[in-house]
């Protein structure tokens, strides 16, 4: 009573403050935050879209060790770790008191069975080789995990960090998908299909009072003149790798936005079906490449912020190589190829486009330059679930455009049944060798290899590596310039 007597006794206006009280509800602890494309799930461990962890990822699951914005990697779930000098066994000391979100503990044994259940065989985890590159998981007690590799792995620390290496709580896991259950600080609290997905903080977690947003709705809007409509009329707060190329200029002078442009590890390609007649041949694959113009899609897909690249691989990853010069832009050549591949023009082929701006746009660009050299692309705008299901999951397509997003994905190549259905023993060779070498100028060298090797074989026509545009609102602090990883990191974003 005496203290509530005192406090009462001094009128904020006679010293010239807020009460306390006015402070924390006026202080702003929401946030309307949009996306691009809808996860068809939200399991990051059994789907292959990128979208899943944009709302997931360091948010309701948590990994071993996190990716930050400038692509340091610093732990997360693993307090600490160490690595024998041999690169192959790696032992992490856990963080000690962590639940999940439906009380279950968190342990070293959990660690196993997640990393077990990445790799058996019903497993659609996407990054399921780098789990059956660990031969054996030892629990030496409850919060210490022994990790043993078969091949060296100097990206190991980065794929543990990955939204794929999400760990997962064992009794809910069947239902991840619909009702996600983790360690992290958000909880699933709505999906309202085809609209938005509505992230409640968890008071729960172990460190709650740092988390400074209480409820975050994230919005799906795939048009680019409703997305830049969304930002402008204040509806919302933060749109990472939104298409406002074309209103830059509107946004950097409303004072109320900030603008970040950074770079990514993505690669938007033109796939084409290896096994499909006439696409089974490398000269009709290499035609298609001939064709485009990489400077002009990336003019007319990206609206100029892109940089062409001549491989499934971009300009700042280790080991790159600059192949612009491999099926460079030469429609008579292209001609010529089809022409001795025995193709009678015009060719049909089906271009099938997700709904990302980027794919819509470039698909008027590429089906425009496929028509001067005799291929008739016929364009079939489908939403996110056909393309998933029908494209990745069926390979029922000729062409497609889409942006691979994960920075070590090279081995997609090595993959049996892959949606571009390219199967090359040469090419899984090189790659067990990059596997099989911790020295970084030999594991260089594999790549140029590789990267070589994809360009000349055609298996697909590699188009640009996007740069990315988020606009935010400007008292938004604590966001990612650069895109190392698809991840929206609400923990650290805060208002200033």
């Amino acid at each position: 009573m005496i203290r509530r007597r005192t406090a009462l006794s001094l009128p904020a206006a006679a010293v010239g403050l807020t009460p306390w009280w006015a402070q924390a509800q006026s202080k702003k602890d929401t946030l309307v935050l949009a996306m691009t494309l809808e996860p068809p799930g939200l399991d990051p461990t059994a789907g292959a879209a990128a979208a899943i962890g944009e709302v997931v990822h360091y948010n309701i699951f948590e990994t071993l060790t996190k990716i930050n914005g400038d692509s340091s990697i610093t732990p997360l779930l693993a307090q600490s770790w160490t690595v024998t000098p041999d690169n192959k066994t790696w032992a992490f000391k856990l963080r000690t008191g962590v639940t999940f979100h439906n009380g279950e503990p968190f342990n070293a044994r959990t660690v196993k069975y997640c990393f077990e259940r990445n790799v058996e065989p019903g497993s659609t985890n996407k990054d399921k080789a780098t789990f059956a590159n660990i031969v054996n998981i030892a629990t030496t007690d409850d919060h210490t995990v022994v990790l043993t590799l078969k091949n060296p792995n100097p990206d190991f620390l980065f794929q543990l960090g990955q939204a794929t290496a999400s760990i997962v709580e064992p009794k809910s896991a069947a239902n991840n998908n619909t009702q996600p259950v983790g360690t992290g600080p958000f909880k699933l609290e709505s999906w309202a299909k085809g609209s938005s997905v509505v992230l409640a903080r968890w008071d729960g977690w172990r460190d709650a009072k740092s988390i400074r947003l209480r409820r975050v709705t994230m919005r799906f809007i795939s048009d680019p003149a409703a997305q830049v409509a969304a930002m402008l009329a204040g509806d919302v707060d933060l749109f990472p790798r939104i298409s406002a190329a074309k209103s830059l200029e509107q946004f950097r002078r409303d004072k109320r936005f900030q603008i970040l442009i950074g770079g990514s590890r993505a690669k938007t390609i033109l796939a084409i079906n290896n096994k499909k007649k006439p696409l089974d041949d490398v000269r009709v694959r290499r035609a298609i490449a001939m064709a485009l113009d990489r400077k002009q899609v990336v003019e007319g897909a990206a609206d100029g912020f892109g940089t062409p690249i001549g491989s499934y691989y971009v300009p700042g990853a280790p080991g790159y190589v600059d192949l612009t010069a491999v099926n460079a832009y030469n429609p008579e050549r292209a001609k010529a190829l089809l022409k001795e591949a025995g193709v009678t023009t015009p060719l049909e082929l089906s271009l099938k486009l997700p709904p990302t701006p980027y794919a819509r746009q470039g698909g008027e660009v590429v089906a425009a330059m496929l028509a001067k050299v005799g291929i008739v692309a016929k364009q079939e705008n489908i939403e996110w679930a056909q393309w998933l299901s029908g494209v990745y999951g069926q390979k029922a397509y000729d062409l497609t455009i889409i942006s691979h997003v994960e920075p070590l994905d090279f081995g997609n190549f090595a993959r049996p049944n892959y949606y571009w259905n390219y199967e090359s023993p040469k090419f899984n060779e090189l790659w067990a060798k990059v596997n099989a070498t911790a020295d970084p100028k030999v594991r260089n060298q594999h790549l140029a290899d590789l990267q070589r090797l994809v360009a000349d074989d055609a298996v697909a026509a590699y188009l640009y590596q996007p740069t990315w545009i988020t606009i935010a609102n400007a008292k938004l602090g604590g966001l990612w310039k650069d895109m190392p990883i698809f991840a929206n990191d609400l923990p650290a974003l805060h208002w200033t």
